[in-house]
């Protein structure tokens, strides 16, 4: 048998049964709300957490293991001698993530990372050569004094984003071969690059070093307005199958200043690379042989690129340093 308990009155419900269900109501909220305070509080210590700071240890044997795979993959990528490379990693830009996580700061120092294979073999520039050819008008301006004129403007425009000769031709002929080469050894980069009658030449890490100075505004590339305005150009270029397509398959949203060359069977790129996070680094991939005709070499240059990218700034790298 079960107790009897007593029956409230039937005026008792009608009196206070939404009394009843309002305070329950409150109950209920005030627990939830609770509820979700704590968990919030629990998320967003979650969140807050920080990365837990590498060793010195961790972060020089990470980069010596960046450092072996690069160069063991650049290296197998010329086996045969028809391939030039030279990577140097620039650092991140200033104020973006990469630059605010230390762990990427230190592991991404600029300089920490660079290879090269056949970089310092002369071959064949093509249009890379222009880059040169925009220093080097760049000091004849400021020099002189002279102003740019319309011609002067498109020319040169032309001569970075579509490749034109014209200009660039025209600065040879009414300049020299030799001071136009006397300019560059001055920078330290390789010279001869121009003998009459035979195709310019350079080498990889020249390149390199160029795109370093722009970079950086350094000296020939160091006034801002100079060099900003070449950056653009670099960036609407319009051959874009070669570095601009590997490091953005690699990682969408990259951007690439870059300058192409293609001549016979040579296909050339040299680019500045930056990443969506901030990491940025410069490229040069010059080929030749390979029965390569017009553009052909280009597909190979960006599947070497997205590899390289991989490789040093790939996802992977950074969770290393914290396991």
């Amino acid at each position: 048998m079960f107790p009897n308990h007593p029956k409230l009155p039937s005026h008792f419900w009608a009196k206070y049964h939404h009394l009843i269900i309002t305070s329950s109501l409150v109950i209920l909220l005030a627990v939830g709300g609770l509820w979700g305070f704590q968990n919030r509080q629990a998320l967003s210590a979650k969140k807050a957490t920080p990365t837990p700071p590498a060793t010195t240890a961790q972060i020089t044997h990470t980069q010596r293991q960046i450092q072996h795979r690069l160069q063991r993959y650049i290296t197998q990528q010329s086996n045969d001698g028809t391939t030039s490379i030279s990577f140097y990693n620039l650092g991140a830009k200033a104020g973006t993530p990469a630059a605010q996580q230390a762990n990427l700061r230190r592991l991404y120092a600029p300089g920490k990372l660079s290879a090269g294979v056949n970089a310092h073999t002369p071959a064949v520039a093509a249009s890379t050569y222009k880059l040169f050819i925009a220093a080097y008008v760049f000091q004849q301006h400021h020099q002189t004094g002279a102003p740019w004129t319309n011609a002067d403007t498109a020319g040169f425009e032309d001569m970075i984003i579509n490749s034109g000769n014209d200009y660039a031709d025209h600065t040879l002929d009414t300049n020299g071969l030799l001071a136009v080469d006397n300019f560059i050894g001055a920078q330290k980069w390789y010279t001869p690059v121009f003998n009459a009658g035979q195709t310019a030449e350079t080498t990889a890490h020249s390149l390199n070093l160029a795109l370093q100075a722009l970079d950086r505004q350094q000296y020939p590339y160091n006034h801002a307005a100079d060099r900003q305005w070449l950056l653009k150009l670099m960036r609407k270029q319009v051959y874009r199958t070669g570095i601009p397509a590997g490091a953005k398959a690699a990682t969408p949203g990259t951007t690439v200043a870059d300058k192409v060359g293609w001549y016979a069977d040579t296909n050339n790129d040299a680019g500045i690379v930056t990443l969506p996070n901030g990491e940025r680094y410069v490229l040069v991939i010059m080929t030749h042989g390979q029965q390569q005709t017009g553009f052909s070499g280009f597909p190979r240059i960006a599947k070497i690129t997205k590899h390289i990218q991989h490789l040093v700034y790939g996802p992977q790298v950074a969770r290393s340093l914290t396991h």
